[in-house]
């Protein structure tokens, strides 16, 4: 009896000891943003050029009080993008004269958001007519892993290289052959069409699942890097832009970066949806993607028309 009243004194110590220790922490004051403001500017508008110089590069600048931060859509199928500071180019790339609704959310304290929305007319004059006929053939085109190649997933530096020209090529990794045989990776089709001077993507791949990359399956839950089920479905847009990033110059890329709509991508998810062209054949794609929430790893992908299959 002696000891376990002993025991019950120690806890009821340990409880008093914890119960201490505890702090109350609360939540700052909610501010809903107020007098949210969004301005742009068309890079090379002028009374002759009103709605840019082609590039399709405009300049906005968003501000509010109370907010801690800004996030804007941009009305063109691509993903919507953070600034804290509300300052943001951003770049239009539908050919042509193209009208955008575009909204800017100021977030403040506990994710309170207030919009502001604004229309401009955008001119885009890229294009590179022979890219979409290599992917596409001139009608309509599937394209597989070349997962018979070393290296048909990379990964390297984005703009911070260890050594002079490592930003433009898989210096970290690079798969070995059929390496991620065990996943559905390799299930992957990829489908370009050329219609009426459009071109547009599918996704295919007969298990409904995805290759998602190992620090957003870690945030989404769902464990370690591998395939899960994703939603692909779907006929997405495809538009050109120029590359601009320092790997285009340094590696000699071909300089066009292929944008796919409403988060479109290609078999191993990263969060982007924007792939720079390294090389483009009839029979060969490489391109490169920037991951969204991690933008100093670079990957590199390795396409063929010819689905190869392992021996």
């Amino acid at each position: 009896m002696k000891i376990i009243n002993y025991i019950l004194v120690i806890m009821l110590g340990l409880a008093l000891f914890l119960g201490g220790c505890q702090k109350e922490y609360e939540m700052g004051e909610l501010k809903t943003p107020t007098n949210v403001n969004l301005t742009f500017e068309i890079v090379g508008a002028d009374e002759e050029n009103p709605n840019g110089d082609g590039s399709g590069l405009v300049n906005f600048v968003a501000t509010a009080d109370n907010a801690i931060t800004f996030n804007f859509y941009f009305g063109d199928g691509k993903d919507s993008q953070i600034a804290a500071d509300g300052k943001i180019t951003h770049q239009f790339s539908i050919n042509g004269v193209n009208n955008y609704n575009v909204t800017v959310y100021a977030i403040g304290t506990g994710g309170i958001t207030s919009s502001k929305s604004d229309q401009l007319e955008v001119f885009s004059s890229f294009s590179d007519d022979e890219a979409a006929q290599f992917l596409t053939g001139g009608s309509t085109k599937s394209w597989y892993w070349a997962a018979d190649q070393t290296g048909h997933l990379g990964l390297g530096p984005n703009d911070k290289p260890y050594e002079n020209g490592d930003e433009s090529w898989p210096a970290w990794y690079q798969a070995a052959p059929w390496e991620k045989i065990e996943s559905t990776l390799y299930l992957c089709e990829f489908v370009f069409t050329l219609e009426n001077g459009n071109v547009t993507f599918e996704q295919l791949n007969s298990s409904g699942e995805a290759f998602i990359q190992g620090i957003y399956s870690e945030e989404l839950g769902l464990g370690a890097e591998g395939s899960y089920p994703w939603d692909i479905e779907g006929v997405k847009n495809v538009s050109f832009s120029p590359s601009a990033s320092i790997a285009t110059e340094t590696g000699q890329y071909r300089g066009t970066t292929i944008n796919y709509s409403d988060g479109g991508f290609m078999g191993f998810y990263a969060g982007s949806s924007e792939y720079e062209i390294i090389e483009v054949t009839e029979n060969i794609l490489r391109v490169r993607m920037v991951q969204a929430n991690e933008p100093q790893f670079a990957w590199y992908h390795i396409f063929t028309n010819v689905k190869p299959e392992p021996k």
